[in-house]
Formats: structure tokens, sequence, C-alpha cells
């Protein structure tokens, strides 16, 4: 089963449902009875045309589900409609839907958990993951989302920055291995930025440049995570970095500075050093700390401790920590790491095997798990 292909063609198919007429939580839920069904029949014969076939499926579903309400059986007259199978039309709507998913009904919040589920392609976990939540309370939210959209006609689309803050998500995701999205999110963030001068969405597209370049050495050969400080820089797409930093730099000089644009600088501050022991972490610092003003995020206030810790001492770097709380996500790894660089090696062993039990990944988890082994007998980092 080929669950890539699925992943790739539900945007289309659920953007056909919507121009076909149908609501969008009712399209969400028969483009997944279909993607049911495709797991459950394909492994057998899949269809010459996979996308002509989810369509078809999806909306018999869609009318099933619209005759067994009362209150809409005036759709039943679509059954004429009904799409034949064959081949459907290529055009891309995934844009359009997460504008659509951001409608004004829905705060930015629910649209954002909603466009992830219902057009990312993401689980409630994921989710509930990148948003700091329990899993149990964003499946509530977006079942919420799902409640308050029904039977809305989406002739409202969203504003850019939910849609923007979809895309960062999207991308953050596909980033980290679980869901290979990143490339799709670049590419919408490329169709947006052609369709709307804002500095904010280039800051975007140019983050996620500066971060893509360096995917390539995130890893080892093994599946292991290669930290920053030892990654390979020769892997690194200098293309793509180059690409990044002048889009951020036009972006930049329009004097509207966003939260993704800060984070970009960041990142370029990072792509620009040509050893881990040249980066300009006072810089890094400054813009962390024009970030804190812009969204007060406990995250970047932790990424932040980090920077001082490299920029004025573990020592600083760990003051600085004592003041965020403890439970946020990484928080014992990053003062694993500050301890360790202030020479305490038994605490940051200790430190560092207690990251590893909280840690959000296999991947992430496996690599803490051998920081603590390294400590505890005595190799060198």
């Amino acid at each position: 089963m080929n669950e890539a292909l699925l992943r790739s063609l539900t945007p289309s198919v659920l953007g056909i449902l919507v121009r076909r007429g149908a609501d969008f939580a009712a399209a969400e839920d028969a483009v997944q009875d279909a993607l049911v069904e495709a797991v459950r029949v394909w492994p057998d014969e899949q269809p010459r045309d996979p996308k002509g076939w989810l369509v078809t499926v999806a909306w018999r579903r869609f009318l099933d589900a619209t005759r067994a309400e009362a209150a809409r059986r005036r759709r039943e007259d679509r059954v004429d409609e009904e799409p034949a199978p064959g081949p459907a039309p290529a055009t891309d709507d995934t844009l359009r839907l997460y504008f659509l998913c951001a409608h004004p009904s829905l705060t930015p919040s629910s649209a954002v958990a909603l466009t992830l589920r219902a057009v990312g392609g993401l689980t409630t976990r994921q989710i509930a993951r990148a948003y700091l939540v329990p899993e149990a309370t964003m499946a509530q939210r977006i079942s919420r989302a799902k409640r308050t959209v029904s039977g809305v006609r989406f002739d409202q689309p969203g504003d850019v920055a939910t849609v923007l803050r979809v895309l960062y998500l999207v991308f953050n995701e596909g980033y980290s291995g679980d869901v290979d999205l990143a490339a799709e999110a670049i590419r919408l963030t490329r169709q947006l930025t052609a369709a709307i001068d804002h500095p904010e969405v280039a800051g975007l597209l140019a983050l996620m440049l500066l971060h893509h370049a360096r995917r390539a050495s995130r890893t080892a050969p093994d599946g292991s995570l290669v930290p920053l400080a030892e990654q390979d820089r020769g892997r690194w797409d200098t293309a793509m970095i180059a690409e990044g930093v002048e889009i951020l730099q036009a972006a930049l000089v329009r004097d509207r500075l966003g939260e993704f644009q800060a984070q970009a600088a960041v990142a370029a501050l990072h792509a620009d050093a040509r050893t881990a022991e040249e980066t300009d972490w006072v810089q890094i610092v400054e813009w962390y700390d024009e970030l804190a003003g812009l969204t007060d995020s406990p995250v970047v206030r932790l990424n932040r401790a980090v920077a001082v810790g490299e920029a004025d001492g573990p020592r600083a770097g760990l003051a600085e920590l004592a003041a965020l709380s403890d439970s946020l996500p990484r928080h014992t790894a990053v003062a694993a790491y500050l301890h360790e660089r202030d020479g305490d090696l038994a605490t940051a062993a200790r430190l560092y095997a207690e990251a590893a039990h909280k840690a959000p990944t296999l991947a992430e988890r496996a690599h803490l798990t051998r920081q603590a082994a390294r400590l505890n007998t005595g190799r060198p980092g």
C-alpha cells in the first residue's frame, strides 16, 4: 500500500468534493472513508487512476451520508451528478483549502488544528505535540471545529496569518521526519509568496529554505540524529541557503518585522557560520530578544537560554533556564547540555537519561540515551 500516494491525493480529492457543493466537514469524512476503502482494496488491485477512484468512492460516501439526514434530503438530486470513473481534474486546490479552513467562524487555534488534520494529513497526536497540549484536548478542539463549520458555505476565506501558522507547523512536522511534508509546505508557501506581497510570507519561505538546506546533514547513515554543531556543513545546500538569505534580506528592509522573519534571521546566522565555533551567538541572542517581544513564547525563551549559554557561558544559560517551567518540552535536555558545558558531568548524565524518557520521538530518545551513556562511560563528546 502506497501511503505516500494516498496522502498526496487527499487535498485534491477533498477540494473536488468541496467544489461540487459538499460542506467541508462532510467532505472530509467522505474522503477519510474513501481512504479506508483504498487501504482495504488496493493491495489486491490498485486502480489505473487512483485519484479518479478516490473521487468516485468519496462522492458516493458523501451522497450516502447526505441521504441519511432528513434535513438534507434535497441533496439527493445530486445523484445524477455523480462523477463517472475516469481521469479527474488536475487542479491543485491545496492552498485554497488552507484558506477555507481558516474560516472566520473558527478561532485561529481551531482553524490551524482543523487544517493540519483534514488537509495536512497530520495525526491528532502530532498536532497536540506541536501545540504543547494533551492529545485528548486537541481531539476535542478538532471535533468542536468540525461541528462549527458543519453546513457552513466556505465563501469567506480566512486570514493570511492563520494560513502561515498552518504552513509553519506542517513544515515542522515534515522536517521532524515523522511525516514527509516539508517539501509540500515549501511548495505551497512559494505559491503564497507569488500571490501575496507581504514580508512575513517571504519571511516564512526564507525560514523554510534555510532549515531545509541542512536536512541532508541532520541524520547519520544509521538514522541517528546529528546535532547542529556536529553536522557536515559541506552537505548543506548552499544554493538554497543563498536563496533564503536573499528573500530574507528583501523582507527585512521593508521594516515590518514579524516572528517568521526573526526566526529566519537566526537560521541565517547559523547558515553563515563556516564552523560551529564561528557562530555569532551574540547576534542570535539579540534576534531571540526580538522574537520574545513578538511572541512571548516559552519555547522561544528556552531557545534563547541555549543561545545565552553559548554567548555568555553555560552558567548564564542555566540562570535563564531557571526562570522557565521545567515542564517545557526539551527543558531537561537543554539543562543537561548546559551542565555538561559547565563541567558537571554527573548531573548532565542524569539529566540526559531523564530527558530521554521524555523525548517525543524515537530518534531523539536514542540520541539522548547515547549522550547519557557517553558521559557515564567517560568518553569524550
